[in-house]
């Protein structure tokens, strides 16, 4: 099984924009233990506010500006809602 993109979007949010892709890959990226591979992304005045991935070598993890922390994976519709939660709670 290749990768397969489950969710693309790219909008304006705010001031800025939120980009959201998530893929189901036939394998895990180490150190992650699920079948996804995700970045979600929001973007003021071209700088990341807050962002979400998983980058191999990494596992799970969010960015609030230059700050990174460990993210507890739960589902794809939790990992969006979570995304989501932080863009509002970043000050719009």
């Amino acid at each position: 099984m290749k990768a397969k993109e489950l969710f693309r979007i790219k909008e304006s949010y705010g001031a800025g924009f939120v980009e959201i892709v998530i893929w189901q890959v036939p394998e895990p990226i180490p150190p992650s233990g699920h079948p996804y591979k995700y970045r979600l992304v929001y973007v003021l005045e071209g700088k990341r506010v807050v962002g979400y991935d998983n980058e191999r070598g990494k596992g799970d993890h969010r960015h609030f500006g230059d700050r990174e922390e460990a993210y507890s994976f739960v589902s794809p519709r939790q990992l969006m809602a979570d995304f989501m939660a932080d863009v509002k709670g970043a000050g719009l």
